[in-house]
């Protein structure tokens, strides 16, 4: 088991304090995600994106209005 704050940090992450997602505890390595604290997969679980409007459209039956 590593000493404490002695840990393998990964090629891309710059030099500095080891920066842990605040969610899964697990060392975040990039630049995005270090400045937003959230790793990419616990952020795409508290920021799932929007539903594609187009989707949700559908044809409905409906009466000609009157007089036209």
């Amino acid at each position: 088991m590593p000493a404490l704050g002695r840990e393998e940090r990964s090629g891309d992450a710059p030099p500095g304090r080891l920066i842990r997602c605040r969610l899964c505890g697990r060392p975040l390595t990039g630049a995005d995600s270090r400045r937003t604290g959230l790793g990419p997969s616990c952020d795409a679980k508290l920021h799932p994106p929007p539903p594609d409007i187009r989707t949700r459209r559908h044809e409905v039956e409906q009466d000609t209005l009157p007089g036209t």
